[in-house]
């Protein structure tokens, strides 16, 4: 089965987006379900959906989970 990622859209009810956005590869977005990466495992999916970031304040270094990632879900197509 392919797998895909979809999370809300930050722009909300202000642009109609279908019902979301779609993860198309290379760090970007989009709301055209044809665009969208698909992933032939979802072992893939989920890996790539549990991305963190890590970052450096001062001497103290953090990783966290971006909030599109947090928020974004595998779906089995």
């Amino acid at each position: 089965m392919p797998y895909h990622i979809k999370k809300n859209s930050i722009l909300g009810t202000a642009v109609p987006t279908e019902g979301g956005e779609y993860y198309a590869g290379d760090n970007k977005w989009t709301n055209v379900y044809e665009n969208r990466k698909v992933y032939t495992n979802k072992a893939d999916a989920d890996a790539v959906k549990a991305t963190t970031v890590t970052s450096k304040l001062g001497n103290v270094e953090y990783t966290y989970q971006p909030r599109w990632w947090k928020n974004s879900t595998v779906i089995e197509e």
